[in-house]
């Protein structure tokens, strides 16, 4: 199969083609057929698969096909992610597929001015790319109008859920026609988007690649027992042994990452910190100097673990072991994307060996544990003065029971796109 086979409008074909791509992706294979016929979506794949392309060129097509009339360009597609670096990535690959199309597309997120987004609502667009906070500040503004909306996507759902975004899901929800066509992607999907799902698409069907649980099995994992005390050096000993291209540590906090960073640069090694303390235009240039190799490293928090996709990931290390289970499946999708192979290491203290059991239950396989030359398990005494607890500092269990209504009652287009808003 090619991308010749779905019957694309020229443009975006050419577009593709362009980008270098000819053969669909597992999840663009099944997905695409689907999305083409404007029949409702839940996706559900691992980071990496190409899921990007499977909600874009569809909504490229169809507003090619069914382009608005009249002087006014109204907002007719919508997506919705859950942090700004996904945001800008999606609007990316609108951009690269959509170039011969004329459609416009914008971005909105927080953490900037929004003097640019709201001239950029105002000028006209086809397609807006948001995060929940600025969408709805927007909303409430007055700023743009999103009764004209054909297509919704929601993408990485459960990040939007593990983020506290599920209310504000649900009133852009509302605010968007009931007759539309609604793609949810996720990597996982645990029965509070699973509620959500059922809650506001219409008959969907659902494409699954993978396991739902499981890492990317192009990722080679490993977990290493260490004293806290002797994690830098650990990591340091990896870079110099291990066979490198790309590297990015994940850190527990954003203080914690500045100083692994700062012993990066003192011992020799590039490398390059981001987190929520960071500008969003100090990001943007951390993300293009590593993906530009001026930087060999980049320590992050889990703010990076969704949406930053650099080709030439060798490595992910877990300097600090996720509590959350989905946490270490995210961030060690970072590598082994696209069928490449990567490589994952954990360092798992005395504090951390539940995080271990956690992840190991939530996967239903062990991770490999290894022994490093020169470095030692942590001690009896370290053991006993970290007792083994876990927190749940996201409130899953009372999390899923809010609710609030959407004001839709179904959708009774049946998957047929004659009966969209023209």
């Amino acid at each position: 199969m090619t991308f010749d086979s779905f019957g694309f409008e020229p443009s975006i074909l050419k577009g593709v083609k362009d980008a270098g791509y000819t053969t669909p992706t597992p999840v663009q294979a099944a997905t695409l057929p689907i999305g083409l016929k404007g029949i409702d979506v839940v996706g559900v794949a691992q980071t990496g698969t190409g899921k990007t392309a499977a909600f874009v060129l569809p909504i490229l097509d169809y507003l090619v096909k069914e382009p608005s009339r009249g002087k006014r360009r109204p907002i007719r597609a919508l997506v919705v992610a859950p942090t700004r670096e996904l945001a800008i990535q999606v609007t990316e690959a609108a951009a690269k597929y959509g170039k011969h199309t004329g459609l416009r597309v914008a971005t909105i997120y927080g953490g900037v001015g929004k003097g640019k987004q709201r001239t950029a609502l105002r000028n006209g667009v086809d397609i807006v790319v948001a995060t929940p906070g600025r969408l709805l500040d927007f909303l409430g503004e007055g700023a743009l109008d999103l009764g004209f909306v054909d297509i919704l996507v929601l993408d990485e759902a459960d990040r939007m859920f593990d983020m506290g975004f599920v209310k504000d899901v649900r009133r852009i929800v509302a605010a968007v026609p009931e007759q539309r066509q609604t793609m949810l992607f996720s990597a996982t999907m645990p029965p509070p988007i699973q509620d959500l799902a059922k809650s506001i698409l219409y008959k969907p069907e659902t494409v699954e690649v993978g396991e739902r649980r499981d890492p990317a099995a192009t990722v080679t994992q490993r977990a290493i027992r260490i004293a806290e005390a002797q994690k830098q050096d650990l990591l340091h000993h990896l870079i110099d042994t291990e066979d490198v291209d790309r590297m990015i540590v994940f850190s527990r906090t954003k203080y914690r990452a500045d100083r692994i960073r700062k012993k990066l640069d003192r011992a020799g090694f590039d490398a390059i910190a981001i987190h929520s303390n960071r500008s969003q235009g100090q990001r943007q240039r951390a993300l293009k100097g590593f993906e530009a190799g001026e930087y060999q490293i980049m320590v992050a928090t889990d703010i990076a673990a969704r949406g930053i996709d650099v080709p030439g990931v060798s490595h992910v290390i877990n300097f600090d072991t996720p509590n959350i289970p989905e946490d270490y499946i995210h961030r060690i999708g970072r590598t082994g994307r696209a069928e490449s192979t990567g490589d994952a290491i954990s360092f798992i203290s005395a504090a951390e060996n539940a995080n271990l059991k956690a992840i190991e239950k939530h996967t239903g396989r062990q991770i490999k544990q290894v022994t490093v030359d020169g470095f030692d398990a942590p001690t009896m005494a370290e053991a006993m003065a970290n007792p083994k607890k876990r927190s749940n500092p996201r409130g899953h269990k009372s999390r899923s029971k809010q609710s609030g209504g959407d004001g839709r009652k179904g959708n009774s287009r049946g998957g047929n796109r004659n009966s969209r808003r023209g």
